[in-house]
């Protein structure tokens, strides 16, 4: 009983400690245009788990809510 237990506990508290490899943080935010001439508000993110930068464009909402120093997580990726 004692090894089920312990099994149970040691796998609940693998998931639970799980990072979110999408997420990181904010490390610059800058209006730029891209090759069209259209306005890109992009954000730059430090990856808390691999520590890679990467910079998307957003629209003017998310880019207006994402501020430098701040916890941002990127939605429809695994990590980078």
């Amino acid at each position: 009983m004692k090894k089920v237990l312990f099994i149970g506990l040691a796998c609940l508290s693998l998931t639970s400690c799980k990072k979110e490899c999408n997420c990181g943080t904010i490390t610059n935010d800058e209006i730029i245009l891209d090759a069209n001439n259209n306005t890109c508000y992009t954000l730059t993110v430090r990856n808390q788990c691999s520590g890679n930068l990467k910079t998307w464009c957003f629209d003017q909402s998310v880019w207006y809510d994402g501020n430098v120093g701040e916890n941002f997580c990127v939605t429809n990726v695994d990590s980078w």
